[in-house]
């Protein structure tokens, strides 16, 4: 099969994750999957302490502190175990009876699924409180003042941390901004928008994404945490289970996912190459998401967003159809024309259209015309 012929095959994949890379990265991996330039050998083969894996982590790392402006009291790490390794790992490192903050509880935002497992799991580690939940709507909104008429955090002043999912990709849900904590450090699960937009990293504890949404495959998960917040840690915690081994050995303790590290590497050069920076990425995020929200907005009747005004995620863009049969018939439809991935989550159904850094607006724009034409033809 020719390269062109396999490019050409490609469908516009709107998976909420792992989800689609850009096509320049998947060309390059391809091109260095036998022979790394000046290496002659795989990146899939090199040791993780050679001195070309090590450029690469470094470069990883680089990109990742350029793009985000990350000082240097913040380590950048590159971890396993995915975000649910992070659930209850950010409450042990903190608040757990071997907790830098060992004492104090700490408050979740509960505004999707996520969260929700987020907290299940810190609590196997230590205190913590419901400071947000709205579960009764399933998961539709954000705390006030982010959504008119939604119910204000109940914030502990004295908590260690607040921890929120900036997006919860099931329900569309996501905070434009960050929550306002009165100076209690934030500590955010980042894993479906990393990347999309700028941050101000000065009111971050701590934050972690798994990469298979935004900043490259499944395998790797990343973490920006300042060094001083779990300092004081217990060594008595799980040698890998805590931060302070990652930070000391650069990502380097045990063996990393080397491969996955190295499409970070490939990803982030390729948004600085194709964009310069965040902010025209979230540009870029703004004018995709509207393409879609228009036309919800128009038929509003027919395609049912999931969040509510003023909450919705310019990663995941979820909506029902009045009826399971033209869920299906939409669904059915979308795949013909290599539309694909489209169905929504069990727990709130429908549709879901994941949108990340690396779909590009033609996808978007043919997404938009299938769901008009099909609104159209249902009359």
């Amino acid at each position: 099969m020719s390269t062109a012929t396999a490019t050409d095959q490609r469908v516009f994949n709107f998976s909420a994750g792992p989800a689609m890379l850009p096509l320049p990265v998947l060309e390059q991996a391809r091109d260095e999957m036998l022979c790394l330039p000046g290496v002659g050998a795989s990146v899939l083969e090199i040791s993780h302490r050679s001195p070309a894996f090590i450029a690469i982590i470094e470069a990883a790392e680089a990109n990742l502190r350029t793009l985000l402006g990350v000082p240097d009291d913040y380590a950048i790490l590159f971890l396993q175990g995915g975000g649910r390794l992070q659930f209850w790992m950010t409450a042990a490192n903190l608040i757990g009876d071997l907790g830098a903050q060992k004492g104090k509880s700490a408050d979740y935002l509960l505004t999707g699924s996520w969260g929700k497992q987020a907290m299940a799991e810190a609590k196997k580690a230590g205190p913590v409180r419901v400071a947000y939940d709205s579960s009764a709507t399933n998961f539709d909104r954000l705390p006030a003042p982010f959504c008119e008429g939604a119910a204000k955090m109940d914030l502990d002043p004295d908590a260690a941390y607040v921890h929120y999912t900036c997006n919860e990709t099931i329900q569309g849900v996501q905070f434009p901004t960050e929550p306002d904590t009165g100076g209690v450090p934030l500590v955010c699960d980042a894993s479906s928008d990393f990347l999309h937009k700028p941050l101000d990293i000065s009111k971050y504890g701590l934050i972690y994404a798994c990469a298979q949404k935004n900043a490259g495959p499944a395998g790797v998960t990343i973490v920006v945490v300042k060094k001083d917040l779990v300092a004081n840690a217990s060594p008595d915690l799980p040698v890998y289970c805590n931060y302070n081994t990652h930070i000391a050995d650069n990502s380097l303790n045990n063996t990393p996912p080397t491969f996955s590290i190295y499409i970070v590497k490939l990803v982030t050069e390729w948004l600085m190459q194709e964009f310069g920076d965040l902010k025209a990425v979230h540009h870029h995020n703004q004018k995709k998401a509207g393409l879609l929200y228009d036309v919800l907005d128009a038929s509003p009747d027919f395609y049912i967003g999931h969040a509510q005004p003023g909450c919705r995620s310019l990663m995941n863009v979820a909506f029902r159809l009045p009826s399971d049969d033209l869920t299906d018939a939409f669904l059915s439809g979308a795949k013909k024309r290599n539309l694909t991935d489209l169905k929504g989550h069990r727990s709130v159904g429908g549709a879901r259209a994941s949108i990340y850094n690396a779909m590009p607006i033609e996808g978007v724009e043919a997404l938009r015309d299938y769901m008009v034409e099909f609104r159209s033809e249902q009359g």
